[in-house]
């Protein structure tokens, strides 16, 4: 995602033998959330049943009409040796598999026919873009090989043509030409034009042109642990320049970096350069305050980028340490891998007392756990995590605490009387104070409110589990002018609470999370048939594209897998996000399940 957001156009790679595929799909959704000019390339052409008509076939079906080839292979499999260049009209011919000795010729006699007329095909994109284009092409003229370049990269630009490219990665044949058309084709920086973003701590806009005249900014868009200098840190910059070895402002969190030697990326190769300017991507080691997502900018003349926006994560689990001694160490290592991978997040649930550790699937928890063994040395192992379930009150009831206790001396006496009442879903805890004529002394009384409130944490009747929305009102009481107490008013307050969420028709709340499922329309019925055996209730349905959106509020307790679930039904082509919207009581039939869960928990810890 960090990429996307700072590329200016985007290469789609489709398999010459799988067409396109659910990984496909989701980088092209990407690349459409962000309006970006894109071609693709069909590579992979030197493997066994590659299908160029096919590959391209599937490309048409699920991304449109407007996928159109502007190569022909020469040859599949292993006998892919060349590319027809439609837009060029000739034939690169590869004589060996070191991708460097090529020959150009004319375009083989049994490629012609389909060659012309695709270039016809190109030719119509291409005037389309442009009025002045399209005039002299309705008029029976013909456009130069200068007009029709400009056209067809105007139809790139706005996005109305995808031309389609073949290749062999591995074999290096076709890259060449591939390399050529970027340049020709995909917009530059400039093309790209100002970018907008906002003074700190204000929605004042501001605006940067791709010049290397203007005041510097740039965008963070990726974050690297590296064995031997530490952590880099990538950049996007959209105006001015910035130098090696000079101070840079982070605009995000109001702090001067140091910058050390800047360099660019080729591979895996770092080139040290004096300085970069508008539309270069570079990388700096060893800033210590920047992170993925920050803007880098000339501190007299301010400016924040909009940040980059990640993909929630889907699944959560509960890490718990193999060992004490790595409960620390597994601390320390996920803010670190956080650093790096901005899609983990990790949080300490306050009604578990559970770590939940929460990624893009299976595979990403699995890697952040071999990860933290590898560089951290902290072991792991990954759960369901606990529902924070929570408890209240149907019922009004008033009830008695009473505590007496007499061991020889000074002994401890409180005596409250108290009424519980149900509050609104949501408001919390509430506490009144209607004592008249002293029955409860004055000083005693935030002691009744504060035995209350501790008590609340592990109050409910039931499970256990933190009461919630009830009101209590202290409304009578007795003293003892010797033995009486805090320590006794909070314990018979208590006392009271606990009697009276007994009496007053306990039950349990459970969270109900937002979910919103993005899938073609095919899979539509599984989804909403595995919501109703959720517990689910549909909410509405809306096109997006060529996908519906489904949106349902679901049981936080059935959506702790529903990633995988989702890949089941689905064949990996949907997508979800859940947020938390609210609690609600649990059903009696699943509240019985809940209850026994929570005694044989609380059996284990103990």
């Amino acid at each position: 995602m960090g990429a996307l957001r700072i590329a200016d156009a985007g290469m789609v790679l489709v398999d010459a033998v799988s067409g396109v595929e659910v990984g496909t799909e989701l980088t092209w959704r990407h690349a459409d959330e962000r309006s970006l000019p894109r071609m693709v390339v069909i590579n992979r052409m030197d493997r066994e049943n590659a299908n160029f008509d096919k590959a391209l076939g599937s490309i048409r079906e699920v991304f449109g009409n407007h996928a159109v080839a502007a190569q022909l292979p020469i040859g599949e499999g292993d006998k892919f040796r060349g590319v027809a260049d439609i837009i060029h009209m000739k034939a690169f011919i590869w004589s060996d598999a070191s991708g460097k000795n090529v020959a150009e010729s004319p375009i083989p006699d049994e490629l012609a026919d389909a060659a012309q007329e695709l270039r016809e095909k190109l030719i119509e994109y291409a005037a389309e873009s442009d009025e002045e284009l399209l005039n002299k092409y309705l008029e029976g003229e013909e456009l130069t090989q200068e007009e029709f370049e400009r056209g067809l990269a105007t139809g790139v630009a706005d996005g109305s043509v995808v031309p389609v490219f073949c290749a062999s990665g591995l074999r290096m044949v076709g890259v060449t030409p591939l390399m050529d058309s970027i340049v020709a084709l995909l917009p530059s920086p400039v093309a790209h034009g100002t970018v907008v973003g906002r003074k700190p701590d204000s929605e004042d806009q501001i605006e940067r042109r791709p010049d290397e005249a203007e005041p510097f900014s740039a965008l963070v868009f990726k974050t690297m642990a590296d064995p031997y200098v530490g952590k880099i840190t990538m950049f996007r910059v959209y105006s001015g320049v910035v130098k090696s070895d000079s101070q840079v402002y982070n605009a995000s969190k109001d702090r001067v970096e140091r910058f050390g030697q800047v360099f660019l990326i080729k591979g895996k190769q770092q080139i040290a350069v004096a300085q970069v300017g508008a539309g270069d991507i570079a990388g700096v080691a060893k800033l210590s305050e920047t992170t993925t997502g920050d803007t880098l900018s000339d501190k007299d003349k301010p400016v924040v980028l909009d940040p980059i926006k990640f993909p929630l994560p889907v699944l959560s689990m509960a890490a718990r340490a193999k060992s004490k001694g790595d409960e620390d160490k597994i601390g320390q290592g996920l803010s670190r891998l956080q650093e790096e991978d901005p899609t983990l997040r990790y949080t300490k649930e306050a009604e578990t007392g559970e770590l939940i550790v929460a990624g893009m699937g299976e595979v990403h928890l699995d890697i952040i756990a071999e990860r933290l063994k590898r560089k951290f040395g902290a072991e792991m192992t990954l759960d369901t995590p606990k529902v924070p379930y929570r408890e209240t009150i149907k019922g009004t009831v008033k009830v008695e605490g009473r505590h007496k206790k007499q061991t020889g001396g000074r002994g401890q006496f409180g005596h409250v009387w108290i009424e519980m009442s149900p509050l609104p879903t949501g408001t919390g805890f509430e506490f009144e104070d209607k004592v008249f004529g002293g029955a409860v002394p004055r000083q005693f009384i935030p002691a009744v409110e504060k035995g209350l409130r501790e008590a609340l944490p592990e109050g409910g009747a039931l499970a256990g589990f933190p009461l919630v929305d009830l009101k209590c009102s202290l409304y009578d009481g007795s003293s003892h002018p010797v033995d009486s107490s805090e320590m006794a008013f909070k314990i018979a307050a208590q006392l009271a609470l606990k009697k009276g969420c007994q009496d007053a028709n306990p039950i349990i709340l459970e969270p109900i999370v937002r979910a919103e499922v993005t899938v073609p329309e095919e899979y539509m019925g599984d989804v909403m048939g595995d919501f109703n055996k959720k517990r689910g209730r549909i909410l509405g349905m809306e096109p997006e594209g060529r996908y519906q959106v489904v949106k349902a509020l679901v049981p936080m307790a059935e959506m702790f897998k529903y990633s995988i679930d989702l890949r089941s039904m689905t064949a990996g082509r949907g997508t979800f996000t859940t947020e938390f919207d609210h609690y609600e009581e649990v059903p009696f039939s699943v509240a019985e399940k809940v209850v026994e869960q929570a005694k044989k928990d609380k059996e284990k810890e103990s």
